[in-house]
């Protein structure tokens, strides 16, 4: 790709957001950004207390995401972000930050449930299923890349075709 995108690697807690964005990020050369790196330190208290965020809480957050990759994208560069971004109003508004294309990693609950318990993260594993309710998995209008669960090898070379291609869905 000769135009600088952004690759945003979304789906819940515990899909492989950060592991396939920083491959991602290291296999293209790209900057990658953990979008929980923005989170508010009054956002990470609520979750560690297991306290689901609100559409209110997140809004910072995503704002802060979408002024990070506007303004890398300004700057000629590509990048790789590792966000929920769970509903569609939040992918509507990452897309303001220009040429966004987003890889949603579709992992089934009880993967999700064992991969949370075996890590440590501020998110604990009781609040997967109100992440759960609030997602809006990708539509076919959105062009996302959406992923089955596959060993990590398989789809970072999945992602690279895909971007590598230009093509606008794959399921």
């Amino acid at each position: 790709m000769s135009k600088a995108v952004v690759v945003v690697v979304m789906g819940v807690s515990g899909c492989g957001k950060s592991g396939l964005g920083a491959a991602l990020a290291n296999a293209q050369g790209w900057p990658f950004l953990e979008g929980d790196s923005l989170h508010s330190p009054a956002n990470i208290a609520r979750m560690q207390a297991g306290q689901p965020l609100t559409d209110a809480d997140r809004a910072p957050w995503l704002a802060a995401i979408e002024t990070w990759m506007s303004d890398r994208l300004r700057g000629g560069y590509s990048v790789v972000v590792a966000c929920s971004a769970l509903r569609r109003s939040y992918r509507d508004g990452l897309r303001r930050a220009g040429a966004v294309r987003f890889v949603y990693l579709q992992v089934p609950r009880d993967e999700l449930d064992r991969r949370m318990r075996a890590r440590e993260h501020f998110m604990p594993p009781s609040l997967l299923d109100s992440q759960l309710a609030t997602l809006e998995p990708p539509t076919v209008d959105e062009a996302a890349l959406i992923l089955p669960p596959a060993p990590p090898g398989e789809l970072l070379a999945q992602t690279r075709q895909w971007l590598a291609t230009g093509e606008s869905a794959a399921n």
